[in-house]
């Protein structure tokens, strides 16, 4: 999505990218966030200092070095068009307001704490307020609270039916003709209803965005079974790395190919920039693991507030 519509806003034009990000939008970010609350089941009973530590400052960690990282890269513009005052008012700005493409590490913290502070409450009542919150499409112009109240109904459906889910991901390796026809289905009415310009509209924009998200779960069930297919596991086992560093190599192929016009379609350069930045963030990972810049991608002990596990980064399970 921030590839396809970042060229098309260089070039001014549309391509084959733009319809599948139209697509794609109404589940896009619900099935993020639910498959990040669908793991929380097997963490949530740990105690508040681990658990802490894993879930809000192994984030808040990675937001604050890459949000750094980030203006730093954009700072020289920045300045350019307002100013060096605005550039440190905006910085500071970020610790309230997420900045950029980082929002969602801002918000899974936050997330993971209301849902474990909120055990006690029925979960028919949390899932019933999260559900009117997403409905009731609320605009403050502050990203934390209108993101919080549109997204956090599927994060925690994804730990509230976890073993449901898990059950439909097996029921769909085991019945794949007829879950190839459901997809088929669901395809045709989300697509229709992005076309008919009626996706985001209230309720309606709830619905969707559970299907896509199940959609999606039973894609990645029936891919899970080919080895072909490997590569995707992998991309998802250090998905953070790409959230977290896709905006460099990004940027970099989209500014190489306008200036080069090497690509005159405006949806390959898309499809173009979008494979650079998944591949490009891999490799700045793979560049630093074992260096002195390992800590863009490993938490340093000093950050650490509970007994540290031997791996290096985890993904939002």
């Amino acid at each position: 999505m921030h590839s396809t519509l970042g060229v098309g806003e260089a070039v001014g034009r549309e391509g084959f990218m733009h319809v599948l990000v139209a697509f794609a939008k109404p589940f896009r970010m619900p099935d993020f966030f639910m498959i990040s609350g669908l793991f929380l089941s097997r963490v949530i009973d740990r105690d508040w200092r681990t658990y802490l530590d894993r879930k809000v400052v192994h984030f808040a960690y990675f937001y604050v070095l890459w949000v750094t990282i980030q203006f730093a890269v954009k700072a020289p513009v920045f300045a350019a068009d307002h100013g060096w005052p605005y550039v440190f008012e905006q910085y500071a700005l970020a610790f309230i307001e997420p900045f950029g493409t980082l929002w969602f590490i801002y918000l899974l913290p936050i997330f993971f704490v209301v849902t474990k502070a909120a055990r006690r409450v029925p979960p028919a009542a949390v899932w019933g307020v999260a559900a009117a919150l997403q409905i009731a499409t609320i605009q403050t112009g502050w990203t934390t609270i209108d993101e919080s109240a549109g997204r956090f109904v599927y994060f925690y459906t994804g730990y509230l039916l976890a073993p449901q889910i898990f059950t439909f991901a097996a029921l769909v390796q085991t019945r794949s003709r007829r879950a190839a026809v459901g997809l088929v289905a669901w395809a045709l009415v989300n697509g229709g209803l992005v076309y008919a310009g009626v996706a985001g509209w209230p309720v309606i924009s709830l619905v969707l965005g559970l299907a896509g998200a199940a959609a999606v779960i039973a894609v990645s069930a029936l891919m899970a079974r080919a080895h072909v297919f490997g590569w995707v596991r992998y991309c998802g086992e250090h998905s953070i790395i790409i959230y977290l560093a896709f905006f460099l190599p990004m940027a970099a192929t989209r500014t190489l190919l306008l200036k080069t016009g090497l690509v005159s379609d405006v949806g390959v350069m898309s499809l173009i920039v979008t494979t650079a930045g998944v591949i490009g963030a891999l490799a700045i990972w793979w560049a630093v693991r074992g260096t002195a810049l390992k800590f863009l991608f490993e938490r340093p002990d000093a950050f650490w507030i509970a007994p540290r596990r031997p791996v290096a980064i985890q993904a939002a399970r």
